[in-house]
Formats: C-alpha cells, sequence, structure tokens
C-alpha cells in the first residue's frame, strides 16, 4: 500500500536536556552489560541460578528509563490542557480524543514574515489562504509555519516566534478544523511577550489567549512539528499524526508523518516542484 510513497518525519524527538526545552527530559540509560545483571538478578529471585555472564558475551538487552512531562518534544494538547470543560462538556483527555483527527489532509500556513512575539490574527491566515488559493474543509489539519524548528537545539526556539490569538484559533475551529499545529515551541506567543503585554495592559485574555480559547471551541493543538519544507506541497498533504495514549493526559507524544507519492517527492529533490 505505501511502497510507493516517501514518508516525511515532522517531529522532533525526546532528547537529554534539550537546550530548546524549558523543562528537559533527562534520559537514563542502561548498556547491554547492565542489562544482563538486571536481568539476571531478576532470574535469580524467582529462584534461577542465572549470572550475568550466561548470556552471549555477557550482555543481554539495553533500555531506557526518560523523565519528561508530556509536553516534551512533538506533541498533542488535548482540549483537557486547556481547562476543565470545553464546549460546556467535560473536556476530552488526550485518551478521549478521535483517532479520527490525526488523520486527513494538511495545509500549511506560511508566517515565516511575521516577527517574533507576533499575534497571528484571522486576517493573516485568510492572506495565506488567499495566496494558496485554497478553501478550507471540515477535518482538514492545519499547520502554521513560523520557521522556527530552524532554531532547535537553541534557547532562541524558546521565544523567537510569532504565536496564534484567540480570534484566529477561534475562526479555524469554526471552519471544522479540529488540530491545528506548530512548528513553534509554543502555540501561543512566546512566554515573554505574553507576560509584557499583561503588565502593560491588566487585561488577563492577553495570558495564552490561545490555548484557551479551546474551553469555547474543541481543538487540538500539535506544538514543536518540524521540516514543514521538506513537504513538496502546502495543501492536500496526506498526514496521520496519532498522539499516544497516557491515561487522563492533557497531552501526548506524537510523530507526524507526511505520506507523498514517490514521484511527487522525486520532483521537490530535482528542483521542479
Amino acid at each position: 500500500m505505501f511502497q510507493d510513497t516517501t514518508l516525511i518525519d515532522l517531529s522532533v524527538g525526546i532528547e537529554d536536556g534539550a537546550a530548546s526545552e524549558p523543562d528537559p527530559a533527562s534520559i537514563d540509560r542502561m548498556g547491554h552489560r547492565e542489562g544482563a545483571e538486571w536481568l539476571a538478578q531478576n532470574l535469580q529471585a524467582m529462584g534461577k541460578d542465572v549470572e550475568a555472564d550466561d548470556f552471549p558475551d555477557g550482555t543481554a538487552l539495553a533500555w531506557e528509563e526518560i523523565t519528561a512531562i508530556t509536553h516534551t518534544a512533538t506533541h498533542m494538547d488535548a482540549p483537557y490542557h486547556y481547562g476543565a470543560e470545553s464546549e460546556e462538556k467535560p473536556a476530552r483527555t488526550i485518551d478521549e480524543v478521535p483517532l479520527e483527527w490525526g488523520l486527513g489532509e494538511a495545509v500549511v500556513l506560511d508566517m515565516r514574515h511575521l516577527d517574533a512575539g507576533a499575534e497571528i490574527g484571522v486576517d493573516d491566515l485568510q492572506e495565506a489562504l488567499d495566496e494558496l488559493d485554497h478553501d478550507l474543509s471540515e477535518g482538514e489539519i492545519v499547520l502554521i509555519q513560523t520557521g522556527a524548528d530552524e532554531l532547535w537545539g537553541t534557547a532562541a526556539y524558546l521565544t523567537d516566534f510569532p504565536g496564534m490569538g484567540a480570534e484566529a484559533t477561534t475562526w479555524l475551529v469554526e471552519q471544522g478544523i479540529k488540530v491545528i499545529g506548530t512548528d513553534a515551541y509554543g502555540f501561543d506567543k512566546p512566554f515573554l511577550e505574553m507576560g509584557a503585554r499583561f503588565e502593560e495592559t491588566g487585561d488577563t485574555e492577553e495570558l495564552w489567549p490561545a490555548h484557551l480559547a479551546g474551553r469555547e471551541k474543541e481543538y487540538c493543538q500539535i506544538e514543536k512539528m518540524a521540516n514543514l519544507d521538506d513537504l513538496p506541497r502546502k495543501t492536500n498533504v496526506p498526514l496521520v499524526a496519532f498522539p499516544i495514549v497516557v491515561e487522563d493526559g492533557s497531552a501526548g507524544w506524537v510523530r507526524p508523518v507526511a505520506v507523498i507519492e514517490d514521484d511527487e517527492a522525486d520532483e521537490t529533490e530535482g528542483g521542479t516542484a
């Protein structure tokens, strides 16, 4: 079924101590020798006479113990992340989000011309759609391209990007969009920008407005995407983005993958697309 397709990974992974994470993950790695010792200890506890040296070459299985929040790396936020209720009903946790929401055709809206800290408005979205000569359809997945993924691995990744506003977010959901992604650290404007606007105005609606719009209009967002430039086109991009199931979770790690026909991918690599 997929033998004539190219898969484009649109995610960043979980990294130990990543500079682009305010709450970086830690990864404790167990090597193959340690794995043999641990497995031997478990078998000994079961009454079996097994030593680590009894494994071939004295080594066995390697694995990792990860300490990370569910909002580390590329992840999907569930409606529950925004508040206890959405559309006057209990907000769905990530294990309750329909799989259908993460499968569809994506459209990429280019916001790379906006300054860091700018708020993306409805006019910005409509202008990007006009440039693509594209009308949104119910069930499409909208991806906001800021170019911030090029800063991954640096502290600037946390601060140098435009973010969605409440009106723009609500407008997309009203068009039938259930999943909105961004290649930036956050869906809203950077933390410092929101804090500065709140200090200046005293308006509580300056604090995470795009997130909190999900209390009125149900949707999910994917944060920390990457490689949107690798896509051969910006509309009708087949996309698979299923979050991992976390019981009662506010988010789940996700690996969005675009499925592109090989002939189209070849044209892009050759610079003709």
